[in-house]
This record gives structure tokens, sequence and C-alpha cells, in this order.
């Protein structure tokens, strides 16, 4: 009898299940729409690399978020302390980090003034991603600032993935090289059986820092909750960062490295202290038939303050000027999905009012208040992205239309009036894409997308305008906006052991606004625009999975150019040379090997070519080649896990970025050997 009553329950048992299957599957779709929106699917022609959840965990040991993303095609990045933490850059194709589009959730990270995100004030960032996508080349529509060597975005944890409904708490206690202490506690309820999830993690790290006086202390917090329907979502997440530093920005000599290979020119009384907060309140709503609908509301601000030695920087005591930054960002972002015959419709927009307090103390005059200014910034944009499949092949369209708004309100002794400038902009991209076979496709696009200059730019890398230099800074038009067209061929082979990505794009620049390898007083690349250049190149990308062993690698193979580049300081102008630290060669490549069921063990590696410091073309002042091999082992069992990593096992002494300063080439050094040791626990 037991065993006619479980058949005759069975389909009630199958119904329940496949019921609930199908209500997380459609939660996860729901939860993700506005991240979909943005992001270029698997058959776009689109060139494109996804870490999931599994990945980030493999690689990140808590350390910022642009050198765990370190072997990415044609991505190359760097610490100013020599470590893994503290102020961090990513580079995608050579172009610096304020011309790449960062998101989060879809909402957009770039600050509208700088047009950069600092990684610094949000720590431990990676220990709650669910995944990230690096876009390369202009890519798709997405809120912000226009995508220009390419786009990030990164999605958050969905409070539906199965990592988190397995587990309710897990612990993470960390220790290595230069004292590195790294600890975090999350906590995810699951989705009940009310609707309700909730996830929560809270972390504290703390280094020294390799080079001298170069330490950080931070915390961060990341909450996320949501009610979850049959139709609807509606999360609230939360974002919260403090950080503190001593300051880094400054590379060191080869002369000086030679006496002290952790020489860092500043003083240890020149520290940095900034906290940054993100708040996003959403509503996803089903309406059928594959159509859906995502409302965004979200506010970012921050606050905080950096010392910067003025004069007298070579005595004990110097005169330190304390600069206050304080700023807040409203926006709201709003995307549909429809699904009308043989089309994919995808629409978009994008609203936000940003406002920034600028400020500076002489701390040697008991903080004397030097001036107060202010800057404000509106930006609207739309989009909408039409996919079409016809037989083997999809064509793709996307145009997105933008417009930004920049005000500047004077220190009220300047003795200048208030400014301001606009901006539109309209960015096409089309595609195509054609299956060749199952396994065998193929794709072609070109795109064009513009971008306003950042504030610094337009300040020619001055915190404040007065009589003592407008005339010399000029008008805020005196920088004009950059263009970019480029073009990508691709062809995508998927077979059962092994993938192939190979992709050839060519990038052709108007007025593009390029660093000159020097910094401000302050710490900030100087810029400038340059009429005419281009990037070429070809990227690859493959994997393979035997049995236990899985392995890839990544190459890029890349020419740029300038027609002709004119130094500012000396008025000299140079023809057809290399833009700054734009190597002609990368390569990544990694191996793990699973040796038992609960232990694994890999090694990467990483080769960047050399490359130049400044626009001159003059090989005195170049970037070495440099390769670095990282190893790591991993044990895991039920919910208890160690993992160890030692980097830079062949104790490299090479240099991972840096600029020119009086001539001189300065460089910021890569960490020597080194090891940190990871303990996860999970309940």
């Amino acid at each position: 009898m037991r065993v006619f009553a479980l058949l005759a329950l069975a389909p009630v048992f199958a119904s329940a299940q496949s019921s609930d299957t199908t209500r997380k599957d459609t939660t996860r779709t729901l939860e993700t729409v506005t991240v979909s929106a943005i992001r270029a699917r698997s058959d776009a022609p689109v060139a494109a690399k996804t870490l999931d959840a599994a990945e980030i965990s493999r690689r990140s040991f808590g350390q910022d978020v642009p050198v765990m993303l370190q072997g990415m095609p044609s991505l190359t990045s760097f610490a100013e302390t020599g470590n893994y933490w503290g102020y961090s850059y990513i580079r995608l194709r050579g172009i610096d980090q304020s011309r790449i589009n960062l998101t989060l959730d879809g909402i957009p990270l770039n600050d509208p003034e700088d047009q950069v995100l600092y990684f610094a004030d949000f720590p431990d960032l990676s220990n709650s991603l669910g995944s990230v996508q690096v876009q390369r080349g202009v890519g798709t529509s997405a809120p912000g600032s226009a995508s220009y060597g390419g786009s990030i975005n990164f999605q958050t944890t969905p409070l539906t993935s199965d990592a988190l409904n397995g587990r309710n708490v897990e612990a993470q206690v960390q220790a290595g090289s230069f004292g590195t202490m790294r600890a975090s506690l999350e906590y995810a309820s699951g989705l009940k059986s009310n609707g309700l999830a909730a996830y929560g993690r809270a972390s504290a790290i703390r280094s020294t820092g390799y080079r001298r006086h170069s330490g950080v202390d931070s915390r961060s917090g990341f909450g996320s909750v949501a009610y979850i329907g049959k139709r609807d979502i509606v999360k609230l997440i939360a974002i919260a960062g403090l950080f503190a530093d001593t300051m880094a920005y400054v590379g060191a000599t080869r002369a000086e490295l030679a006496t002290d290979d952790r020489a860092n020119l500043l003083r240890a009384d020149e520290t940095d202290r900034f906290g940054e907060q993100l708040v996003a309140l959403s509503h996803t709503r089903d309406l059928g038939n594959g159509a859906s609908i995502a409302n965004t509301l979200y506010r970012t601000s921050a606050k905080g303050n950096y010392d910067v030695c003025i004069a007298s920087c070579d005595q004990p005591v110097g005169t330190n000027w304390n600069f206050h930054l304080d700023f807040a960002w409203l926006g709201a972002t709003s995307v549909a999905n429809f699904n009308v015959g043989a089309n994919r419709v995808t629409t978009g927009a994008n609203l936000s009012g940003y406002a920034r307090d600028h400020s500076a103390f002489d701390r040697s005059s008991g903080m004397l208040n030097l001036y107060v200014n202010t800057g404000r910034k509106r930006d609207a944009s739309a989009f909408v992205k039409v996919e079409r499949d016809m037989g083997r092949g999809t064509l793709f369209l996307d145009v997105q239309g933008r417009r930004a708004q920049f005000y500047y309100q004077p220190d009220i002794n300047a003795g200048i009036t208030r400014s301001s400038i606009n901006w539109s902009f309209l960015n096409p991209k089309a595609g195509a894409t054609l299956r060749v076979s199952p396994t065998l496709t193929t794709y072609a696009s070109y795109g064009i997308n513009g971008r306003e200059p950042a504030r610094s730019d337009m300040f020619a890398g001055f915190d404040n305008i007065d009589t003592t230099n407008a005339s010399f800074v000029g008008a805020l038009s005196r920088v004009r906006p950059e263009r970019v067209h480029d073009a990508e061929f691709g062809i995508r082979k998927r077979a059962a052991n092994w993938s192939l990505d190979a992709n050839y794009f060519h990038m052709e620049f108007r007025n593009e606004i390029l660093p000159v390898g020097q910094l401000s007083y302050i710490g900030t690349p100087l810029r400038t625009n340059v009429p005419s250049s281009w990037r070429r190149g070809v990227e690859l990308d493959g994997s393979a999975h035997l049995d236990r062993v899985h392995a890839g690698a990544t190459v890029t193979l890349m020419r740029a150019n300038i027609a002709e580049f004119t130094d500012d300081n000396t008025t000299t102008s140079y023809v057809d040379v290399p833009p700054l630290l734009t190597p002609e060669f990368t390569a990544a490549h990694w191996t793990t090997v699973e040796l038992t069921r609960t232990l694994s063990a890999g090694v990467t590696g990483r080769f960047v070519g050399s490359s130049h410091l400044n626009n001159t073309g003059d090989d005195a002042l170049t970037l070495p080649a440099q390769y670095t091999a990282d190893v790591a082992a991993h044990w895991m069992a039920g919910g208890r896990g160690v993992s160890l990593y030692v980097n830079n096992v062949a104790n490299s002494r090479r240099f991972a970025g840096g600029h020119v300063s009086g001539g001189e080439a300065r460089y910021y050094v890569l960490p020597p050997l080194n090891a940190q040791l990871l303990v996860r626990l999970s309940y």
C-alpha cells in the first residue's frame, strides 16, 4: 500500500517541484532584468567576456576589483601601493579607467565630474558579486558616461541564487604578507515561503602596503532585501565603504628604487579618508509573453578629505593642504524588454542630477579655509536596442541619445562668474551575427560613441579656478568632446571540450582626450585633445577542459598611433607616435587541476609588453615588459574551505605602471613574492 500511495503522490510531488523550479527560474530572470538590458547576449556582435560567481570566488582573496580582473582579454591594472588594496586602476586596450563605463546592477558608477570610480571606496566588493561582464570597444549602450575603451558591468549576488539558498552564514578570515588581515561575515536567508529574501555582508581589511607608509584600513558593508512575488520583485540594495590610507600616487625613479625598492616619495602625513554610500530601490514587473519592465531609484554620496604637500615637502615638517570633497548624486533608471515576433526590443532611460563641493584648507595656518566651489551636472540618456532573427542570422541595432550639462559655481572670492556648458551625443551601433553551424558563429559590428571631457580636463588639472589661473585655463569648451568609430569582427567556436573567441578591432578616434603622462599638483592625470589617433588589434581567448584539467589563455596583439601630439609644456610636436601605456602585446594563461574531489591547485600568469610613459615616443621613458605568475591551492569540504594564494612566485622585481615627472620616469612597483591564506566557514 505504501508503494501505491507513493506512486499516486508522485505526480503531486513532481508538480510541486516543477512549480518551485519554474518560480525560481522566473524570479531569477526578473531579478536580472536591468543587468540583462545593458549586457551583451552570448550571440551579440560584441567582444565581451563574463565571469560567473564560481570564477570570481576562485580568483578573489578580497583584493580590489581591478586587480581581481587581471588576466581578462586586453585588460591591465595596477595598485599604487605595490599591493592589492588602495587606489587601483584599470585600462582596456590601453584606454584609461575614466573612459570605461562602469555599472552595478544597471546603476551608473562613474563619478559625473571625474568620470571614474575609485574602487578603494568599496572595499571587498568582489565578495558580493554574482557576475561581471567586461565588454571591449563601444559595446552596448548603458546608463552613465559613454563606453569608450569598453564597459564593465557588475551584478551583485542575486537573492535567488542557489549559492545563497544553500547556506545561511559564511565567515571568511584571511592573513598574509604586508601585514594583511581581512575578515568578512555574510548572512543569507534564502527565499522564504512568504516571498521575502535577504542578504548581508560586513568586511574589514587592513594592510601596511608594500611601499613605505602606504597602508590601508577599510570597512565595508553590503545588504539587499526583496519581496519576490509571482510577477513582481521589489528590491532594496545598500553599499557603504569607509577607507583610510597614506598616499602613494607618485611613483619612484629607478635611482630611488635602487636605494629602497619600497620607496614612496610622499610624506607619511599625507593621508586620505573617504566614505561612499550607494542605495537603490527597484521594482520589476513581469508583463507576460516574455515582456518585463524595471524601474530603479538610486542615490550615491561620498564625503572625505586628503592631504597634499604643497611646499617644503622634503623637510620633516612641510606645508600640507587638506582637500575636501562632498557630493550627492540622485538618479532614476528604467528599462523594458519586449518580444515582438522575431524581434527582441529593449529600451531604457536614465536621468540624474549631481552636485559636489570642493574645498581646501591650509593645515599650516590652523586649517585656514582657502576656497569652496561647487560643480553640478545633469545627465539624461535613452536607448533602444533591437535584435531580429533572420534564419541563421541575427541583426542588431542599438541607438543611444544623451545630453549632459555642467555648471561651475566658483568660490565667493574667486573674482570670476558662474559658467556652464552642455553636450549632446547620438551614439549608434549596428551589427550582425551568423550561425555558420551549431558550434561556429561569426559576427561584425560598427559603432560610434561620443564622450565629454571630465572636470579636471576642462580645469587643466586645477581644483579651483579664480583670477590667478582663469586666463591660463580658458573657457570650459577649451577641451573638445572626443568621438570613437569602432569596427569589430569576430569568430566564436564552441566544441565539447574547448572554445575559442577571436576578435579583430579597428578604433578611429577624433579629438581623443589623451593622458599626457604627467600628474597635476593634486595627483590626477593631466589630459589633452589629440586631433587624430587609432588603435587596431587582434584578441584571442581560448579554454579547454580535459578530465580534471582546465586551462585557458588570452592574447592581444595591438598597434596604436597618434597622428600628431603637441607637448603643451615645450610646444614641441611629435608625429606618428604611440599613445602612453598601450603595450603592443599582452597575454595571460591559467591552468587548474582537480587533484581530488575536495582539493584543486592552479597557476596563472600574465605578460604585459613594454609601453611608453608619455606620448613623445621617447624610448628612455618606457615601462619595461613584465611577466608575473601566481599559484593557488583550494581545499573545500562541505561548508569548510582553505585557500592559499602565493603571488609572484618568481619574485619578479618589475613595474605595473608609471608616469613622467621632471623628465624622469617614475614607476609603481609590483609586489614581490607574497602569500595570502584564506579560511572559509559556512553554516
